[in-house]
């Protein structure tokens, strides 16, 4: 879907830089760069929020057969995926969010913008009818 594509590329140009900016601290913790590592998770949980997914049975499934956002397809058991949900340290989430709000807020803040002024314009159109 040309839409999913759009989205998925995106959310990597906006999330890549701040992953590796937490790329430190995650190393600072005492993980290793595995194959379940910090890019491929946060794409895990913005996948299950995203798309919907059920549990992480269908997400190991979607990841064996067509991969997710930035993720090609791989091919690793349930149970390595559950285990690292369980072991993965929130405080990576957190940094990589907390990192992500000033570009979510100026974004919000355009977006306002351009409906208030879309708005003023279909008053303004309305008007001259």
């Amino acid at each position: 879907m040309v839409e999913d594509e759009t989205i998925a590329s995106q959310l990597e140009a906006l999330l890549t830089p701040a992953i590796t900016r937490q790329e430190k601290y995650y190393r600072q913790l005492g993980l290793r760069d595995r194959i379940l590592n910090l890019p491929l998770m946060v794409a895990a949980v913005l996948t299950l929020l995203w798309r919907d997914v059920a549990g992480v049975t269908e997400l190991t499934r979607m990841l064996a057969r067509e991969g997710f956002l930035w993720c090609s397809p791989l091919t690793v058991s349930q149970q390595a995926i559950a285990q690292r949900f369980l072991s993965f340290p929130a405080q990576l989430f957190e940094k990589v969010f907390k990192d992500l709000l000033p570009h979510l807020l100026t974004w919000l803040r355009i977006e306002r913008a351009g409906l208030l002024i879309k708005s003023r314009c279909s008053a303004v159109l309305l008007r001259n009818l």
